[in-house]
Order: C-alpha cells, then sequence, then structure tokens
C-alpha cells in the first residue's frame, strides 16, 4: 500500500469518526445538582419552583437536564457529606438553597459553579467578591436589604399596642446571622425599641428560649431566616400561641402553619429565578460575570386566626397592603 493511499484511508476514517463525536457530544444532557438543608427539600415547594423556572426556560426533567437531590432532612450535620456526594458527580453547576448549604458546597468546589438560592449576605460571608462582579464560581440570588428587619418591627408596631420591647430569635452558627442581627439592632435603636437577642441553634433550644422571653418580658419577636427552624415551624408556633407572643417571620411558611406575621421575598420565588442563572451557565456564562440578584418584590403575609386568638386587632389599612390574608 502506497503512503499516498494510505494518508487517503486515515482521511476518511477520520472524517467519518468526527460526526459520532459531535453527535455524541451534542447529546450529552448537563447535570443539575441541588441540595437543600430542610426535611423533604425534593419534594418541597422551593424545589418545585425551582423545577417549574427550569420548565418555563424549556428543559425537560430526564431529557434535557438531568437533576441529582440532595436534602440534609434539618440534620445540618450531613451537609459536607452531601456535598462531597454532589461534587463527586462532576455536576455542570450545583444549586445551593442558604448559607449553609452554599458553604458546604464552596468548601468542596473552587471550580463547579455555584448557584445561591438564598444568601442573607453573600460578600459579608465572602462567597463573593461585590455583587457586582462575585469575582469566583459563585454567583446567584441575595436576600440582603438594609430595611428588612426594620420594616419588621415597624409592622408589629402596627399590630402590637404599646410594643417597646422585641426580642430576635437568632441562630449564630449561620454565616451572615450577626450582620443581620446588628442590622435589626439598629433599627430598633431608631424606633425606639429594646432588642433582646435569642440565640437558637438547634431544635432543642425553643423550650428554652421561649421561657427566656416570658420572663424578659417580651412583647413580641422575630424569627430570623433559619434552615433549622423551617422544619419546626408548627412546634414553634405552637409555642408562640401558647406563650400569646405575637410574632414576626422571614418566610411565609410559618404564617401558613400558624405564626402571625411573616414579611420578606419569597423563597420559592427566589429558587424559581435561580434556574435563569442555571440555563445562563449551561449556555457558557461564567458566574464570576453574573451579578447577583437583590430582592426587589417582597410579600406580607397575615394569619388573622391567630391575631384573634391573641387578641389582637390587625388595622384595615395593614390588611389592604398585605399579599397573603388567612382567615
Amino acid at each position: 500500500m502506497s503512503c499516498r493511499t494510505l494518508c487517503g484511508l486515515l482521511l476518511l476514517v477520520t472524517i467519518a469518526a468526527a460526526p459520532a463525536s459531535d453527535a455524541q457530544q451534542a447529546s450529552r444532557i448537563p447535570t443539575v445538582g441541588l441540595l437543600g438543608a430542610t426535611s423533604q427539600a425534593a419534594s418541597s415547594p422551593n424545589f418545585t419552583a425551582f423545577r417549574q423556572g427550569l420548565r418555563k426556560l424549556g428543559y425537560v426533567e430526564g431529557k434535557t437536564v438531568l437533576l441529582e437531590v440532595r436534602s440534609a432532612d434539618v440534620a445540618v450535620e450531613r451537609l459536607p457529606e452531601l456535598a462531597r456526594q454532589l461534587v463527586a458527580l462532576k455536576p455542570d453547576v450545583i444549586v445551593a438553597t442558604n448559607d449553609v448549604t452554599i458553604a458546604s458546597v464552596r468548601r468542596e468546589t473552587q471550580t463547579i459553579p455555584i448557584v445561591m438560592g438564598n444568601s442573607i449576605d453573600p460578600v459579608g460571608t465572602g462567597f463573593v467578591t461585590s455583587l457586582a462582579r462575585p469575582g469566583g464560581n459563585i454567583t446567584g440570588l441575595s436576600n440582603i436589604s438594609s430595611e428588612l428587619n426594620g420594616k419588621r418591627l415597624a409592622l408589629l408596631k402596627e399590630v402590637v399596642p404599646g410594643l417597646s420591647r422585641v426580642a430576635l430569635i437568632w441562630n449564630p452558627d449561620i454565616r451572615g446571622a450577626l450582620l443581620d442581627y446588628k442590622e435589626a439592632e439598629a433599627a430598633a435603636r431608631s424606633q425606639h425599641l429594646e432588642l433582646q437577642s435569642v440565640e437558637v441553634s438547634r431544635n432543642d433550644d425553643f423550650q428554652r428560649a421561649f421561657a427566656s422571653m416570658t420572663s424578659q418580658r417580651v412583647q413580641a419577636f422575630i424569627l430570623t431566616p433559619n434552615p433549622v427552624t423551617l422544619a419546626s415551624r408548627d412546634q414553634i408556633t405552637s409555642l408562640a400561641r401558647k406563650n400569646r407572643l405575637p410574632s414576626m417571620y422571614a418566610q411565609e411558611e410559618y404564617v401558613q402553619a400558624g405564626g402571625l406575621m411573616s414579611y420578606g421575598p419569597s423563597t420559592a420565588e427566589n429558587l424559581r429565578r435561580a434556574a435563569t442563572y442555571v440555563d445562563k451557565i449551561l449556555k457558557g456564562a461564567k458566574p464570576a460575570d453574573l451579578p447577583v440578584e437583590q430582592p426587589t418584590k417582597f410579600k406580607l403575609s397575615i394569619d388573622l386566626k391567630t391575631a384573634k386568638a391573641l387578641g389582637l386587632t390587625v388595622p384595615a389599612s395593614l390588611l389592604q397592603r398585605a399579599d397573603e390574608v388567612i382567615q
């Protein structure tokens, strides 16, 4: 066989193989990891919203995108192992729902893109360099708003006559929570309210927390975002009613469980928006170049049954401003 003939055969083999290789590459289905901290995260309204966001963008689960879901079922000590599991799968992108899950995934990878579902303060916690230019492998959505706790305090004052002493229940183990507490402390001073710090890092702490608030003559409390407490919202709202303490939460799920009021960004809406970040990254965008999105819409929910049980009258003007009223 001459050299010219051999070279021609090799060229034909290369040309024939190229379309198969391209087809194989084109048929590859991207994988998205999801990491949640609360129980039943795989079927939660938040992950349902994320799936809805993907569908709206044209993705079909199992056909054009694969989802790998992991949930700590409130046992946050499991998060490091779950994060390692997801990273080992080498997904194209990982969505982490809150600060504790974001931190767990970040410790395992500095290369796989990470999309934040909700972060209290991504700059303050060091997840990103700046909101405009994150600068690393993390981007997504933030809950940061300098007026949130101030607004929650003001709403409580509208409902609780003569309010002067309020407790803030927060988890010091969550990165960013201290920033949230300091913001609340400043807001309380400006509204001439005394703020009582109540630290809760485990569900077992709530009996002690309510006993402490009662002894300190607290008139109402605010519960900051906390993945540990969300799964125990029925217990928390029950203790609030039992101790006749008006309550304000950051998430609407607590009001749906019998809490008095909630005000804040919709967690489900943020997860729905997270799908747009996933879409951009799968199409080639780099997290470092995608600005972090801040909340622009806030939802006010009120449970009138709980208000009546506490002997409170919700002003008509406040009810008109509410996005959700449970009769």
